[in-house]
Parts: C-alpha cells; structure tokens; sequence
C-alpha cells in the first residue's frame, strides 16, 4: 500500500478516470466509508452543478460539507495514530464565481453564487481551516471544464458543449448564449487526471493549484468547428440566458495555470483533438 492513492468519489467520470489511468496506484474507497486506506488522499465526492436547488436543497450542503467533514474526521483519526495524511480535494473553477480577475488566478477574489458553487468554496475553507486546527497537510485542486468521452452526466446543467456536440451529430438544432461569445477553458480528462497524479506526486503541500489549459475558448467557435467536422446541417440559434442561469453562471472564465506549468505540467490534448474524440463517440465510432 505504500504510495498509493486512496480514491473517494472513484465512480465518478473524473474519479472513474482518474482510476482507470492508475489502476496500480490507487485504492478505490466505497461509497458509504470515511477512512481512507493510505495516506494520500484524493478527494473526488461532490455534487456537479447548481440546479439541484430546485429538487432537494439540501443535497449540495450534505454532500460537500457534511460528508467532507465526516471523511477528516476518520483521517484525523488515522493522523493521532502516527500517519502522516495529505488529503487532496478536488475543486471546481464555479468558486470564482463573478471575478473580473481573468485569468483567474489561485489568489483571485472569489465570488461564487449558487449552491453547488458556494458549498465548493465553503469546503475549501473549511478543509484548510480543519486542516490548520489538526496538523493535516492538504492540496487543492481547482479543475477547469473537463471534457471527455464517456461522461454520464452531459446534460443541459452539466458539460453542455459536449451535449451540443451531440446534437450537432444528430442534425438537431443548437442554442447558444450571448451569441456564442462566452469564454471557458477546457481540458481533457486525460490530462487532468495526469494533473491530479503530477501535484499528489510532485506539488507542495497546503497549496491550491489551478488545473486547466489555461487559454480561453468561446463556445461558438467549438461549435462552429464541430459543425464543420461533422458536416452537420443543424442550426445554431443566439438566445439570451434564462434567469436563473443568469444568476448562478458568469460569462467569461478561464484559469491562470503559471502555477501547474511551473511544476512541470503541460496538457497533451490540444482542444481539436478533444473535440475530435467526442465527435467520434457520439457519431458512433466507439470511445
């Protein structure tokens, strides 16, 4: 067991990934257990998007903050009885919310609305604070949008490019906001796993670290590629965001990653070989 990564939230697209990548090196940890096997920790349990409000509001504060603390306080367990645990929690870019700041960097005001977005930032906080009480070494992982075949959750709420994408390859009519002019960075799941597997190796501890491409796409030009590529004759529609959307999403994002290069980190995929990949599985080609 020694080195070896105990891996909560492993049935996940990233966890799921993530663990498939490192078959050798991780130990997946069951969904209802708290204590982890090994000392490293990489921490994947989370809600996904923002709209869970609307059917059961308490889902997202169970999730990233009860279950979190419930976790520490098995590690804390195993740090009194001599182990030394580094427990790497795996964030989202949704906690910078309406920063101006861009590219946003880790020291960037953070200004997330919603619930998913906010019981993020709250977890972060509450890790390092929990973290300082109790002598236990942390890393923080903000992740940019991960795209990436294979993932169960696409859907209007969650990795919508990759839905779009779907319907482009289906010949079915598309929405865009604001024209398509809305900016986001994206990387492959690959990629962010060997992020992940890079920092838990590589990084020091009680630091957050962006994980992203670190450039700026607008959603219009993908899909205007992925039109193309696929020679569909499907529509794309400008259409002004709904209200909610309006008051939990931000318009333009994408992450300062001088940090993750500095360590020696660079993505393998560049965007057209993502968008390649997904096309090829949602036209039939295989994953």
């Amino acid at each position: 067991m020694m080195n070896k990564i105990s891996v909560f939230g492993s049935t996940g697209f990233i966890g799921g990934n993530f663990c498939k990548l490192y078959e050798d090196e991780v130990v997946t940890i069951p969904r209802q257990q708290r204590s982890p096997a090994t000392s490293d920790i990489l921490y994947l349990i989370s809600t996904t998007d923002n709209y869970n409000v609307y059917s059961d509001p308490f889902i997202d504060i169970d999730t990233n903050l009860k279950v979190l603390i419930e976790t520490l306080e098995a590690c804390k367990k195993r740090k009194a009885a001599g182990e030394e645990i580094i427990f790497n929690f795996v964030s989202s870019w949704f906690v910078y919310g309406k920063t101006e700041d861009l590219p946003a960097s880790e020291d960037s005001f953070c200004d997330p609305s919603g619930f998913y977005s906010i019981t993020k930032y709250a977890a972060e906080r509450l890790l390092v604070s929990y973290c300082e009480t109790f002598d236990l070494k942390y890393r923080i992982f903000r992740l940019s949008n991960v795209l990436g075949e294979g993932d169960p959750g696409v859907s209007n709420k969650k990795n919508a490019v990759q839905l779009m994408i779907q319907k482009l390859c289906l010949g079915e009519e598309i929405n865009l906001y604001h024209n398509g002019d809305v900016i986001r960075d994206y990387l492959y799941v690959d990629d962010v796993s060997r992020a992940m597997l890079h920092c838990i190796r590589q990084a020091p501890v009680n630091e957050i670290i962006n994980i992203g491409s670190g450039h700026p796409y607008k959603i219009g030009d993908l899909m205007n590629y992925a039109k193309e590529k696929t020679n569909s004759k499907s529509k794309i529609n400008s259409i002004e965001p709904p209200e909610f959307h309006k008051i939990v999403q931000i318009r333009n994002m994408f992450l300062d990653t001088k940090k993750i290069n500095s360590l020696g980190f660079q993505p393998v995929y560049s965007i057209e070989e993502i968008l390649d990949k997904i096309i090829k599985q949602y036209n039939g080609e295989g994953i």
